[in-house]
């Protein structure tokens, strides 16, 4: 069972995992033995809450295939059990990334005297500006 937070929990069944060859350098070893691993992960099919889900996806980008398979492939260890605790770390730290809800940002209100005094500024700037113009037009 992997716990993502207090409520909500994923069965190890969820998660399918292949060990594959590495490619890349690694000698010997690497052309020999299935040492990189692939996990994958059915978002749709699994009991995550929707919200969960899509949040996932988006965070997943390019590694969530079109019929919603979450694939994280970690290869970067000659040890075959490294690279597992590699991709499990992986999926739990997306996972718990998903799980928090966006907070919803809310905007600010100036108060009054602060948005008048910057009117005011603007109003300013903008008779400055306008002062200079007809005198280069006379000038001119």
């Amino acid at each position: 069972m992997i716990r993502i937070t207090d409520s909500i929990a994923l069965p190890d069944s969820a998660i399918a995992q292949r060990f594959v060859r590495a490619t890349g350098d690694g000698g010997q070893n690497a052309n020999r033995d299935a040492t990189a691993v692939e996990l994958r992960f059915n978002i749709r099919a699994s009991s995550l809450p929707r919200d969960m889900q899509a949040r996932l996806i988006a965070l997943g980008g390019r590694h969530v295939t079109k019929a919603g398979v979450l694939m994280i492939v970690s290869r970067a260890s000659g040890s075959q059990a490294e690279n597992r605790e590699t991709a499990h770390a992986r999926l739990l730290a997306l996972l718990k990334r998903a799980a928090k809800a966006p907070r919803i940002r809310r905007p600010t209100q100036l108060p009054t005297p602060v948005r008048e005094d910057r009117l005011g500024a603007k109003h300013r700037q903008a008779a400055v500006k306008r002062s200079r113009k007809s005198l280069r037009a006379n000038s001119g």
